[in-house]
C-alpha cells in the first residue's frame, strides 16, 4: 500500500507530543489520528484515506550510510508487515530508529513493528 510522507516538524511534534506510544527494543512506534485525512482523501486520485508515515534515525545511531540504511529497513519491515496484516487508515504514523535497530535484518524489524502496532490495536480486523 503507498503512504503518504510526513513532512512538517510540526507533525512529528504532535505525534510525540499528544500520540500514543508503543516501544520496542529496536524501535518506538507513536500513533496519532490525522485530522486532516478528509482534506487529504478529496485530494487523492482515487479518494481514498492513507496513512501518513514518518521515520527518524537520529544522529546518535551512526554515520549518514547507518541512518540511512536504517530508514530503509524500516520502510521494508513495514511493506512486509502491511502485505501480511493491513492496518487502520487515518493515522500520523512515526518510526523511530533505537541504538537496536542497527544491526538488525528487516524481518526482525517486521517482528518489532507487528509487536509495537498490536500494543496500540492498529490491526484491522477481518
Amino acid at each position: 500500500m503507498k503512504y503518504g510522507t510526513i513532512c512538517e516538524n510540526h507533525l512529528f511534534s504532535k505525534a510525540y507530543s499528544k500520540g500514543k506510544r508503543a516501544v520496542t527494543p529496536a524501535l518506538a512506534v507513536y500513533i496519532l489520528p490525522d485530522y486532516a485525512k478528509d482534506r487529504l482523501k478529496k485530494s487523492h486520485p482515487e479518494r481514498k484515506i492513507l496513512n501518513r508515515i514518518g521515520l527518524t534515525a537520529s544522529t546518535k545511531l551512526g554515520s549518514a550510510v547507518v541512518r540511512s540504511r536504517c530508514r530503509r529497513i524500516l520502510r521494508a519491515g513495514l511493506s512486509m508487515l502491511e502485505k501480511e496484516k493491513p492496518l487502520k487508515v487515518g493515522f500520523l504514523i512515526v518510526i523511530c530508529a533505537r541504538s537496536a535497530a542497527v544491526k538488525l535484518k528487516s524481518t526482525d524489524i517486521k517482528n518489532h513493528l507487528d509487536t509495537a502496532f498490536k500494543k496500540l490495536d492498529m490491526f484491522n480486523q477481518l
